[in-house]
């Protein structure tokens, strides 16, 4: 939660230091009342139940993180039910959708649990191990290798198939090194977020292309230069602080 709302900040500074370079990026002004602001509010109260059920679900030890998704799937559901957004088009819209990206995901932890499978019967992941002990590098250089390694990869490898592929094989060493595995899940995140912003291959910088609809791709893709800029600062204070990652874990039942 933290690393999140910590990131979020560093985006906002971001995106106002931008703003008051040129100030026509901000768009035109528009004014309200506080009135008019605080009954906006309600429309984010659907969002906020969905944020209680899946998070509250997890830290309340209700729910493992797999079960608390299910439960903002029905979460979500309710409220379509209670706004009236429900139809059969809706159902068809969803189920086909979901069957796209399971589809998908399936044929790609297939094809990496086979290569995983074939990397243990070799003893690869033993080799690396014993291989960077004997280096005798220090923890930090080789966390700081394995950075370097995310951000190449993620300038070539989709996402999904570059943590199926490489966390079987790194995760046991750094925490062999004494790196807490919730901690290197969410530095993890925030490499996989900063490839997903980067070109070529930056699935996000295609979305955004997808929605703005005209203008070069190379305008997104400078646009997106800052906010990679703030995930290396947030990355830095998650190897300096580590406890930004891991305060609230202590909480978890």
């Amino acid at each position: 939660i933290i690393p999140g709302i910590l990131l979020a900040v560093l985006f906002m500074i971001c995106v106002g230091i931008a703003c008051l370079i040129n100030p026509a990026l901000s768009g035109g002004k528009q004014s309200s009342t506080w009135h008019e602001r605080f009954d906006s509010l309600k429309d984010l109260i659907p969002v906020l139940i969905i944020f209680v059920v899946v998070i509250g679900s997890i830290y309340a030890g209700l729910a493992t993180p797999t079960e608390s998704a299910a439960l903002g799937v029905l979460a979500s559901l309710a409220l379509a039910f209670r706004y009236r957004a429900v139809s059969v088009a809706f159902f068809k819209q969803v189920f086909e959708g979901t069957m796209r990206t399971s589809s998908m995901i399936m044929l790609i932890l297939v094809a990496a649990n086979f290569l995983n499978f074939m990397l243990d019967s070799i003893g690869l992941a033993e080799m690396l191990n014993q291989f960077v002990s004997n280096l005798g590098a220090s923890p930090i250089n080789t966390l700081l290798v394995v950075i370097a390694l995310y951000i190449v990869l993620g300038f070539f490898v989709e996402t999904l198939s570059l943590m199926v592929i490489t966390v079987p094989i790194v995760s046991p060493i750094l925490v062999n090194l004494g790196y807490d595995p919730i901690w290197f899940g969410i530095l993890l995140i925030l490499l996989i977020e900063m490839a997903l912003i980067t070109p070529p291959v930056g699935l996000n910088l295609y979305v955004v292309q997808g929605v703005r609809r005209t203008g070069s791709i190379s305008d997104v893709m400078i646009g997106a230069a800052p906010f990679v800029f703030m995930i290396a600062i947030m990355i830095v204070l998650l190897i300096i602080f580590p406890e930004i990652a891991l305060y609230f874990t202590q909480f978890v039942n």
